[in-house]
């Protein structure tokens, strides 16, 4: 049996995806992330404050994926419904800020075995004199 191959199905102008999430700039350089109101809310629900834009972006990635797990997560209006939400919410936003923290430590994103440019194989750095005192913790060869 011969099988028509099939054109793929047209893709409309209007359908792309469009986040529930927004961002609103806050006090201090501070951005702040709120959700569009859904199901019986009337008003945004705020997500969080975080210190940059990126770090609100990371955020709202954060959300989407929770948001795609739990799909009623925002519609729920019961009681156990509301804490599950501020739980997920906390646990979003220190998710956010601990990637945050270590991507933004000195060092962080690099490993020890690899080294920048210029660096020399052996020897003292550069720029360090011989007669300089020993590093600390090296013991004293000459004779007292």
């Amino acid at each position: 049996m011969t099988d028509k191959k099939r054109r793929p199905a047209k893709k409309r102008p209007g359908s792309h995806h469009k986040s529930p999430y927004f961002l609103q700039p806050a006090k201090q350089g501070t951005v702040t992330v709120f959700r569009r109101p859904a199901g019986n809310r009337i008003d945004p629900k705020l997500c969080g404050t975080m210190n940059s834009r990126a770090m609100a972006l990371a955020l709202v990635k954060q959300l989407e994926k929770a948001e795609s797990v739990v799909h009623d997560l925002f519609l729920e209006a019961t009681d156990d419904g509301i804490e599950a939400l501020e739980a997920v919410l906390e646990a979003c936003r220190q998710s956010v800020a601990r990637r945050g923290e270590h991507v933004a430590a000195p060092g962080g994103g690099a490993s020890k075995g690899r080294r920048g440019r210029g660096r020399r194989r052996g020897g003292p750095p550069r720029g360090a004199s011989d007669d300089q005192a020993p590093a600390a913790g090296a013991e004293d060869t000459s004779a007292a």
